[in-house]
């Protein structure tokens, strides 16, 4: 019987039919949704990529760099530029890079000090690359120009013949310069590191000019290519000023001439405390120029080497030097305040007038003084001027008939005039640190009889240069109060006008009538009267002299002054300069102040083509910052020369004022 042959058995199956059909349908399913997936990846990529590009790369690391502004410019009246910010730049070395490859490190070094030997030094770079080879920001020096980066960047950018100097770059900044130095400096001021107005414009203007920095982005993308996003700064504004630099530059060059005369003379020390000049647009209330003495170097502000010995310095305290700073920077037109003396009597004599309460047909007997609980406020003349006329008084700066006056005009009256004048109020001047007078003037509250009297002819009371400079305008112009200002316009980084500063007229302080009356004594002042030595050959002018004893009384310390005006008719500019404790032995003569103007008016007056308009017979024509026979030690000699009137404005009772 045959053999059956045994049927090889058959492999069962991994996956039964129905398993196989739900992971066909699984299958299916996964592919249908990664086709939905790329589908939708592609919609999103197509409609929203900007978006989800910026927040992957928000995710990334990437470095950034910020692109400084350039501050404004401050220019003068003719776009002289007075303040302006330079390129500067730092050289930073990325020592990570330079020292990715042992080639690129002594290449790099050697351009280095070839470039720049004085600065530079070999071991110094050599530990940098064997001892801080990740450190990716090294300054190597500060702030140099750019011609003396020039040679660097054109070795480094030749590649074909420098390809290993790696890791060197420059950074961008702007220094403030100012290309004057010490032009106008109490006015422009300065800056500090950041950008920070110190003082002057650049801190009462300094979020004009200032800008916006900029900032540049650098980062990698996701297929590893450097991309770079830039943001540009905005620079700041440029200020115009009325500052015209031609007359600053006179001013100041007068100013120094008669301080460096009298240095060392009758004390140790400058010719005077502080001397002040303002010279204005009485149409306007335009400052053509600020200027004081002393001065500093806009450059170099912090130095006090020219007022100070290397000893002096090196003993003072912290204290005591950031005091001498301060004294130096201020700007003693606007901070300071002071009696101003006689300057006042044309204020006075113009509050009559315009109240009626003072008519041009009245006379005064000037005896020597007036009576006041017992004591004599006294005339410069013991013996008195006799009978007066309201010219002659203002011509001969009769303290006694001012007084007099005065009583006419009453304590209402007078407040209420000087308050119109701005006494006791801030003139709100675009510049900082003004003054604060209201507490230094008398209200109807407090104001007695006295008060009044000595009040009248400037004594008792404070102001500052700027509030009378900005009142003189307005007696001379018709009545019209202009509010000062030494901004004339704002612009842009290119030139184009943002904002005007038109004048502002502030208020009417007495009537054009007036004006003119008070204008016709002054001219007799400068013509005939206490005001002669101030009288510019040619031109016809008016002012007034001011001497003021400052107290304690009996120191034997004054403020002297002058305040003019020219022309005659429609006057044109204003002038007013102050001397405060004149370096001689005799300091009550107003000949220093009116020898300053007249000197600085000898300059500026043909500049501005005011031509002279009067017959020109050698008046004061040989004089110059010393005047007559003033001499330095005393000023004895004008009064010989027949200037007894120069310090008629002085009260010789000591008590007067007090």
């Amino acid at each position: 019987m045959a053999k059956r042959t045994k049927r090889a058995k058959k492999p069962a199956a991994k996956f039964s039919r129905k398993m196989r059909g739900k992971l066909a349908f699984l299958f299916t399913g996964m592919l249908v949704l990664v086709c939905g997936l790329i589908g939708r990846l592609m919609y999103i990529n197509y409609t929203s990529s900007d978006k989800y590009k910026k927040i992957v790369l928000s995710q990334q690391s990437y470095d950034s760099s910020i692109i400084p502004f350039q501050r404004g410019d401050i220019v003068d009246t003719k776009g002289t530029v007075l303040a302006t910010s330079v390129a500067v730049y730092n050289v930073i070395l990325d020592c990570s890079i330079m020292t990715s490859d042992t080639k690129y490190v002594e290449p790099t070094i050697d351009a280095l000090m070839e470039c720049f030997p004085d600065i530079m030094n070999r071991d110094q770079l050599e530990d940098y690359a064997a001892n801080s080879k990740d450190s990716k920001y090294i300054v190597l020096a500060k702030k140099l120009p750019y011609d003396q980066i020039q040679p660097f960047i054109e070795k480094q950018d030749d590649t074909d013949n420098n390809p290993n100097i790696k890791g060197v770059w420059f950074e961008k900044e702007y220094q403030r310069e100012y290309p004057y130095h010490t032009l106008a400096s109490s006015l422009i001021g300065f800056t500090a590191s950041g950008n920070v107005g110190n003082s002057g414009l650049e801190n009462y203007y300094n979020d004009t000019l200032n800008g916006i920095n900029g900032r540049e982005y650098g980062y990698l993308n996701s297929d590893n290519d450097f991309e770079k996003t830039v943001i540009d700064a905005k620079d700041g504004n440029t200020l115009v000023t009325t500052i015209d630099a031609n007359i600053q530059s006179i001013v100041e060059e007068k100013i120094k001439e008669y301080n460096d005369m009298y240095t060392d003379n009758s004390r140790e020390g400058a010719g005077s405390t502080n001397t002040g000049v303002l010279v204005m647009n009485p149409n306007n209330g335009e400052i053509l120029a600020m200027a004081n003495y002393p001065n500093f170097d806009l450059d170099n502000p912090r130095d006090l080497t020219p007022y100070y010995s290397q000893e002096q310095i090196d003993a003072m305290s912290d204290d005591e030097n950031m005091d001498a700073l301060n004294k130096l920077w201020q700007n003693y037109c606007i901070t300071s305040t002071f009696e101003p003396g006689s300057v006042q009597k044309p204020f006075t004599i113009a509050t009559g007038l315009d109240t009626g309460t003072v008519t041009d047909d009245m006379t005064f007997d000037c005896d020597g003084g007036e009576m006041f609980d017992g004591r004599i406020i006294g005339c410069v003349k013991r013996s008195g001027h006799g009978l007066e006329t309201v010219r002659q008084a203002l011509m001969n700066s009769c303290n006694d008939a001012l007084m007099q006056m005065s009583y006419k005009i009453g304590i209402d009256n007078f407040v209420k005039y000087q308050s119109a004048y701005g006494f006791g109020l801030k003139t709100n001047i675009d510049l900082p640190g003004e003054a604060n007078t209201s507490t230094l003037v008398y209200t109807l509250d407090n104001m007695k009889p006295v008060d009044l009297a000595t009040n009248s002819f400037g004594q008792n009371y404070n102001t500052t240069m700027i509030q009378l400079g900005s009142a003189f305008c307005s007696l001379v112009n018709g009545g019209t109060y202009y509010q000062p200002h030494v901004v004339r316009k704002i612009t842009d980084a290119d030139g184009n006008t943002i904002s005007t500063i038109d004048p502002t007229v502030v208020k009417e302080t007495i009537s054009s009538s007036t004006s003119d009356q008070i204008k016709d004594y002054m001219y007799s002042v400068v013509s005939e009267g206490t005001g002669k030595m101030a009288k510019l050959d040619g031109y016809s002018m008016g002012g007034k002299t001011g001497t003021a004893e400052k107290l304690p009384r009996g120191n034997g310390n004054y403020v002297v002054s002058f305040i003019g005006y020219v022309p005659q008719e429609n006057p044109q500019l204003v002038i007013y300069v102050v001397v405060d404790e004149p370096n001689v032995d005799d300091q009550s003569h107003g000949a220093f102040a009116m020898n300053i103007s007249r000197e600085i008016l000898k300059e500026v007056l043909p500049y501005l083509n005011i031509y002279p308009d009067e017959e020109q017979n050698g008046t004061n024509a040989e004089y110059g910052i010393l005047g007559t026979d003033v001499t330095k030690k005393s000023a004895e000699a004008a009064a010989a020369a027949g200037q007894e009137a120069q310090n008629a404005d002085v009260p010789q009772d000591e008590n007067a004022g007090q």
